[in-house]
């Protein structure tokens, strides 16, 4: 046992919950995070009864030991949770305020509830005794399980499945397949690989920095390179790759004498990983499981051989051996570079198109930031609003940029608090453990041009590196910590130094009215709200999706599909699908009040105006469905499906205006349709003379054409023209 029993629960309990984030696409999703959250409630609730049961009894023995610990607790908990917590109440007043998307709103402060307490956990784990172990542990399990995992499923031992990516677009992939393992998401799993790969590297450099080091040791401490390399690889992410080389040549301009030992501890590995990639590239991966496993375990022993002999050669003293040795390290760099990038040319040379995407999604973005700078949008802001406001006719449900997506949920608030918090932990992780710098970089140079911050996983792992250094900082120096927290440039100090002062003023002024048991049950009380009320939402929306997935299934009766859908809608009323389904069940007065009570907590969502345009169209008011349709293509401009999903209702609503004798009213309808039509065709001409990127086969359909032409010639039969809707439509 690692450790007090305390630790030893809290620490195997951080190992589950991280890797069961790993086994969980990286909790990407949030139907994989919420058993994850009820479990980590559950836990962080008997941490916190043992950690408070304990405390009391060593306070009657020990009252000084008590008062420091508690102090180490709450300084090493500020550092952990501050910025957690903060995005958890920046989400959870976008859900009481209002946002672009409750749902996306309320989905984002769970996450970032979970985040809360794992930190929380984090934060008990680093002041109690062997937490240093259980870090190292835990981080060495979650690396190895995804390095493995993927190695395994290309060699056909392991069915993973999407955990390959298969393409013919060399835009996407050169070989023809990407490594996406477990996070089934090539470029975030190549980051996360990345991640692991530095902060291996880095402590074998520390290892093999030693003159008289045993055989056994140096191997050990090489023996997850090669294949961590090979993973980094295999997932042909030019900006994890990119970002991990930056993150490296940072760390060895920083700290010049673990040069050497960087490349005695990479030269090896990474010859025999960019090889073992050919291979296995040359097989679009998915070699024959023995031919694979057989080429992965020659490399993998190739590597560890050719590590020992190099520092064997390099620390024999003899100036030949050490000339040999730099021979053989610049000659292993070089050809594991040129079997690496002459693998991956094609795919950096046909990568302008996906650049250019890029470039154009970040500047729409832009657009969309500015319209609420300061506080956002809301959680799932781009995926909710970017149809309205993209300029092309691109596919992209991820805005592809950490930053971008965390300014237009939380403006510029949510940018402040990431960045005051990124420079304390890459502050402290510079001064007390430089090792774990590199793996940091890579986390927010790859976040800030991809979408790995929507993955829980990845935050689970920057408060694992976090919380590292703080119990390496508490477990070498017996010193109060306040250094250790408090360190960074001069504003933030000073910014530091002011709340200290208040947080002190405002805890002498209750500490007089308000008596030490009463601010005992005070904390423990909101601390039992927060872990209850997380717990009650998220079974909440466990159970309104499960009552949505049986009102789905094929067998259920109309009757016992109609109550499910009740009872869905009853326990989540902010999810639009569910609204939409239930309302397609009921009369038009009842169903028009369930949509119109669901616009309200997703103002920008298309389908609901589409749903209510057609329910009104069926009506045979022509006017009101238009404006509807008006809506819901203003919404979703470049989705043909849309546009002639209006023409067509709007065709009906005029065609029955015209049956009930209400000519004058039908005119007006089908000029709704007209102008309708005319953006259409507008936007597909410009579509196709600008050569844009067209993911999503955005054309003028010619059934759109004849409702089009139909309803020109309900028109021109009237005196005037039809009205001036061109403005709405845009």
């Amino acid at each position: 046992m690692i450790g007090s029993k305390h630790t030893f629960v809290i620490g195997l309990s951080m190992i589950v919950i991280l890797l069961a984030g790993c086994v969980n696409s990286g909790l990407f999703y949030i139907a994989d995070l919420r058993p994850v959250m009820v479990i980590t409630a559950l836990i962080v609730m008997l941490s916190l009864f043992m950690y408070f049961r304990g405390k009391r009894g060593l306070e009657r023995t020990n009252p000084g030991f008590m008062s420091a610990e508690s102090i180490r607790l709450r300084r090493a908990g500020v550092m952990l949770i501050a910025f957690p917590a903060a995005m958890m109440m920046c989400y959870a007043a976008h859900v009481w305020a209002g946002s672009a998307s409750a749902q996306g709103s309320m989905d984002e402060m769970l996450r970032w509830s979970l985040l809360t307490m794992f930190a929380l956990l984090a934060a008990l784990l680093v002041v109690s005794p062997g937490g240093v172990s259980w870090l190292a542990c835990g981080w060495q399990l979650a690396g190895g399980m995804l390095v493995l995992s993927g190695l395994l499923a290309v060699c056909g031992v392991l069915p993973l499945p999407y955990g390959v990516m298969r393409t013919a677009d060399p835009e996407i992939s050169s070989a023809g397949a990407r490594l996406g393992g477990l996070l089934q998401y090539p470029n975030v799993y190549g980051a996360v690989v990345g991640m692991y790969t530095l902060e291996r590297l880095t402590a074998a450099a520390g290892v093999l920095a030693g003159r008289a080091v045993p055989a056994r040791r140096l191997l050990a401490a090489v023996l997850p390179l090669m294949p961590a390399q090979a993973a980094l690889l295999l997932s042909e992410s030019r900006g994890a790759l990119l970002a991990a080389g930056c993150a490296a040549a940072a760390f060895a301009l920083q700290r010049r004498g673990a040069r050497v030992p960087l490349l005695l501890a990479l030269a090896a590995p990474l010859a025999c990983a960019a090889w073992l990639y050919r291979q296995l590239a040359a097989a679009q991966l998915a070699p024959a499981p023995v031919p694979g496993l057989l080429a992965l375990a020659g490399a993998w022993a190739a590597a560890l051989l050719g590590t020992l002999l190099l520092c064997r050669l390099w620390h024999s003293g003899a100036r030949k051996g050490r000339a040999a040795a730099m021979a053989a390290l610049v000659l292993a760099c070089m050809t594991a570079a040129l079997m690496a990038t002459a693998s991956t040319a094609d795919r950096f040379a046909a990568g302008v198109g996906t650049g250019t995407s890029r470039l154009r999604m970040w500047r729409d973005a832009l657009h969309l930031w500015t319209e609420a700078a300061w506080l956002g949008h809301g959680g799932d802001t781009w995926r909710t609003m970017f149809r309205a406001m993209q300029s092309s006719p691109y596919v992209g449900g991820e805005v592809h940029s950490g930053l971008l997506d965390l300014a237009l949920d939380t403006g510029l608030l949510g940018i402040a608090l990431l960045a005051g918090w990124l420079l304390f932990t890459l502050r402290s992780l510079r001064r007390f453990a430089p090792r774990l710098l590199p793996p940091m970089l890579v986390f927010v140079l790859h976040g800030a041009v991809d979408f790995d911050w929507s993955f829980t996983l990845t935050w689970m792992l920057v408060i694992w590196l976090a919380a590292w250094a703080a119990a390496l900082r508490l477990e070498a120096d017996s010193i109060s910590p306040l250094q250790f927290i408090y360190t960074g440039f001069a504003c933030i100090e000073a910014g530091v130094r002011t709340c200290s002062y208040i947080y002190n003023l405002l805890h002498i002024a209750i500490s007089h009215r308000i008596s030490g048991s009463l601010k005992r049950y005070a904390v423990l009380l909101l601390l039992a709200s927060w872990l209850g009320g997380s717990i009650c939402m998220t079974a909440l929306q466990a159970l309104a999706e499960l009552e949505y997935r049986h009102a789905r299934e094929g067998m259920v009766g109309k009757e016992a599909r109609n109550e499910h859908l009740r009872t869905a809608y009853r326990l989540n009323p902010a999810r639009a699908v569910v609204a939409i389904s239930l309302a397609r069940t009921l009369q038009h007065q009842e169903a028009a009040a369930i949509l119109l009570n669901s616009l309200s907590y997703s103002p920008y969502d298309f389908e609901l105006y589409s749903e209510l345009g057609r329910l009104t169209a069926l009506t045979g008011n022509g006017y009101e469905a238009g404006q509807y349709w008006i809506k819901a293509v203003s919404l979703n401009r470049y989705d043909y499906r849309i546009q002639n999903a209006a023409l067509y209702w709007i065709e009906q609503a005029a065609l029955t205006e015209l049956q009930r004798g209400n000519i004058q009213q039908a005119k007006q309808t089908a000029a709704i349709g007209v102008q309708i039509y005319a953006r259409y065709e507008e936007l597909a001409v410009q579509v196709k003379a600008e050569h844009m990127r067209n993911d999503r086969r955005f054309l003028l359909q010619t059934s759109a054409a004849v409702t089009g032409e139909s309803l020109r010639r309900m028109v021109t039969d009237s005196l005037g023209g039809p009205p001036d809707l061109a403005n709405k439509l845009k």
